[in-house]
């Protein structure tokens, strides 16, 4: 959760901690929503049907269901972000080239958001999707932003969402996490080595604006069977970091 309001409206913190627990729940009863959540019946029942006459929600049988409604924000959201137009284009020739599942980040309120993913012919499938949240640290692509943010950014994002712990290798000690994305910063490319799911490795890089403001991050991913030696240290460095020149490229031109 981000910053408290200082007048926060508490019908609307309501209205979205059913539908994050709508999400969780992969859908819900009024019962199950009201035991988790700790709201009377009564007052979930009056929620949900508002956010049912308004189209947020939908019905199935007494089972309630994010409705498809929220797509359109949410593509709405994606196209007024130049960075979509412009690197998705080198993200799907990352993905035709390279084999693997290719990557565009961004961070909004402390968390990576996928703005963008393309398969390639040997993509493996993974749990996250377009519009998926993810802790920073936890990730390749995260990573790479977290090494361009201003310092006391990291501290507040870290202070924000902690350092979970997702498998044996993810990096749950600040001052560890701060000397990576020291060598980040140095190398140019970030590397998630099963980090955040375990089997899966990443290799990330920054994209960067004419004056060092870090826009987001793109990566390949794939399993750590493929991913190995030389293929993982040089050569999808090599072609990750050739995909954000080109994007940079048209950031600066375009």
């Amino acid at each position: 959760m981000g910053k408290k309001a200082k007048h926060a409206v508490k019908s609307v913190e309501n209205a979205f901690e059913i539908l994050d627990a709508l999400k969780e729940l992969n859908g819900a009863g009024v019962s199950t929503l009201s035991d988790h959540l700790g709201l009377p019946k009564s007052t979930i029942h009056n929620y949900l049907s508002t956010l049912l006459q308004e189209e947020y929600v939908v019905k199935n049988g007494s089972t309630y269901h994010v409705g498809i409604r929220f797509l359109e924000y949410g593509a709405f959201a994606r196209v007024q972000m130049d960075i979509y137009d412009i690197a998705k284009k080198e993200i799907d020739t990352l993905a035709e080239t390279t084999g693997e599942l290719a990557n565009l980040m961004v961070e909004q309120h402390g968390r990576g958001s996928y703005l963008h993913r393309a398969r390639g012919e040997r993509a493996v499938q993974v749990e996250a999707h377009v519009g998926t949240r993810v802790p920073l640290h936890g990730t390749g692509l995260g990573k790479a932003i977290l090494a361009h943010l201003p310092e006391e950014r990291v501290d507040e994002i870290i202070e924000m969402h902690g350092l979970t712990g997702f498998t044996s290798t993810t990096i749950t000690d600040r001052a560890e996490l701060k000397a990576e994305l020291e060598e980040i910063r140095e190398v140019g490319v970030a590397f998630d080595d099963e980090e955040r799911l375990s089997g899966l490795r990443c290799v990330a890089a920054p994209i960067l604006s004419n004056n060092g403001r870090v826009l987001g991050s793109i990566s390949v991913s794939g399993p750590s069977n493929r991913i190995r030696d030389r293929r993982f240290s040089e050569e999808l460095p090599n072609q990750v970091l050739e995909a954000v020149n080109v994007i940079e490229l048209n950031v600066t031109y375009s």
